[in-house]
């Protein structure tokens, strides 16, 4: 029989069962899911080590925001991040730009159906069993059908009226591109930050409710956005249609510079990376052309690590890379960020504040 002092894993930190009761804050709850194990454990991990390298004023926090972030209501998370001074860089996705700058404006997102009005998953269940047409048939389609010809694109459960593109279109026409127009070929952060200026502007001058968000935060405390694929995005079109009658255009190797001159001086570094995609490959690139490597690593995605992709890929895997110190703090929080995201920063928040 083996003897119980020979296996350390039995020695200490049992698995407890998580508690909670009324009245407890997010940390009380983050400390709970320590108690307990798979995902719940991560969780745990992820306020640990994103406390750690947000409560550290010499640690250099590299923010990767790819999915549908804005628009499914974590704007407000980050721009906050951004503005008590817990980023250095955000790595972002053109439509996170684009949905940041509608609400900056004046426009909203809606809550919305991700299948047809009442229509529910059990129903959905019942009805393949019977034969009969499922959400994601005719009447899935007929319900998208129906929106298009309303003016209404949809993000799963999220509606925007189509005529805020057209507002977004002039806003740029008149607040952004002018601008830039007389510099002639700018790079993609250049971009964001007039970007920024232009949002925090019409933002004020209008009174607009909403915050002037995610942009405007990071141009108002010097903190620079890349957006390495913002051609894949509605601002990446409006750039391209604007520079075909005009001296403006963008230089997409530009901000290669800065980006890792942020790295290079960086005396530790952090990458706290939201989905999936570009922001974070490029978030965690970053490092392979720096004389070190992040320290600290966290990662809230859906996407699962087995499809070999990068959007799924573990930190581990970023270690052998050398994205990642050999010794670096790291966790991979696999679900929806949407929910994770809050959690985990309201949790580390409480911590580095309290």
């Amino acid at each position: 029989m083996t003897d119980d002092s020979d296996r350390e894993a039995f020695q200490h930190d049992p698995v407890g069962h998580a508690q909670v009761r009324a009245g407890m804050s997010v940390g009380d709850l983050a400390d709970a899911y320590g108690d307990a194990g798979i995902g719940a454990t991560a969780v745990h991990e992820a306020v640990d080590i994103t406390a750690e390298m947000l409560g550290d004023d010499d640690v250099s926090v590299f923010l990767g925001l790819a999915g549908a972030m804005v628009p499914t209501g974590m704007r407000a998370i980050v721009a906050d991040l951004i503005r008590d001074g817990y980023v250095d860089a955000l790595v972002t996705t053109g439509a996170n730009l684009t949905h940041d700058t509608i609400e900056a404006i004046g426009g909203k997102h809606h809550h919305g159906h991700a299948e047809p009005p009442g229509v529910t998953s059990s129903h959905s269940h019942d009805s393949r069993e019977h034969g009969e047409e499922t959400p994601e048939g005719s009447t899935m389609r007929d319900h998208d059908e129906q929106l298009r010809d309303e003016g209404v694109d949809r993000i799963f459960n999220v509606y925007l009226p189509q005529e805020h593109f057209a507002a977004f279109e002039s806003h740029l026409r008149e607040e952004v591109f002018p601008v830039l127009a007389d510099e002639g070929t700018v790079s993609i952060q250049r971009l964001t930050e007039e970007l920024g200026r232009a949002n925090a502007a019409v933002n004020d001058r209008e009174g607009v409710e909403e915050g002037a968000g995610v942009a405007a935060a990071a141009y108002e405390h010097d903190v620079p956005v890349y957006c390495p694929a913002v051609q894949d995005s509605v601002l990446g079109i409006q750039a391209w249609m604007y520079s075909q009658t005009s001296d403006f255009s963008l230089d997409a190797l530009a901000d290669m510079d800065t980006i890792t001159d942020q790295a290079f001086a960086a005396e530790e570094a952090g990458a706290f990376v939201v989905g999936g995609g570009v922001p974070k490959n490029y978030v965690l690139q970053t490092m392979l052309v720096a004389p070190d490597a992040y320290d600290y690593a966290v990662q809230l995605t859906m996407d699962p690590p087995q499809t070999g992709g990068l959007s799924g890929a573990t930190l581990d895997e970023a270690r052998s890379w050398g994205k990642l110190e050999k010794a670096a703090r790291n966790v991979s929080v696999y679900a929806d960020a949407t929910i994770t995201l809050p959690l985990v920063v309201a949790a580390a928040r409480e911590r580095i504040e309290q």
